[in-house]
């Protein structure tokens, strides 16, 4: 897998606009200001790849990526409270389309801030990804944010708050320090083989 050659390729705000699946998909899935692009940027090792924003709730559209014989795409973020009823109405119709089309989705790496107990709406995607058979990870973002002693009890409360999916794999990340990065790679690298 050749990290440096990942292009953009087109963002999709409707279901009907999605491209056929041809290729493996690679797929970001995680809520507002979970830290996706950040998680996009470092893994591929470019700065702008995916556009970071400090404003929770941005990315509205699937974003599209190609790069060595497959599609890398990045969900919009979920969970964003401020989102108007017809935005989370485009959201909700346009990840129903995009999951339930047929669509060839080899890995999701779904990501969960460790700092906190997963969301509700974090659950349900583990739930959907976990009922649907679709093959996953769990990334857990900005771990550099824990000291020593809050990572170990996080640790210790995720057995319970994940209880059921012991046997995902989990990935402590940091976009900051890089923690998890090779990790992941790994785990793309897989879908290749």
């Amino acid at each position: 897998m050749k990290f440096d050659k990942i292009e953009f390729m087109a963002s999709f705000g409707t279901s009907q606009q999605l491209p056929a699946s041809t290729i493996p998909e690679i797929v970001f899935s995680g809520k507002s200001n979970v830290g996706k692009s950040s998680l996009i940027n470092k893994v591929f090792n470019r700065k702008n790849l995916a556009r970071v924003s400090s404003v929770p709730g941005k990315t509205i559209t699937v974003n599209f990526f190609k790069g060595d014989g497959v599609y890398f795409v990045d969900l919009p973020g979920y969970g964003y409270a401020k989102r108007e009823k017809t935005e989370m109405k485009r959201w909700a119709e346009l990840m129903e389309a995009y999951f339930s089309s047929g669509r060839n989705i080899s890995l999701v790496i779904q990501l969960l801030d460790m700092r906190h107990e997963p969301t509700d709406e974090d659950m349900m995607m583990l739930d959907f990804l976990h009922d649907a058979g679709i093959p996953f990870i769990i990334a857990l973002t900005k771990c550099d944010k824990l000291n020593k002693s809050e990572t170990e009890k996080r640790r210790e409360e995720l057995k319970t708050e994940l209880e059921g999916f012991e046997d995902i794999p989990m990935v402590e990340f940091s976009a900051v320090k890089g923690t998890g990065v090779d990790e992941v790679k790994k785990y793309i690298i897989r879908v290749k083989e």
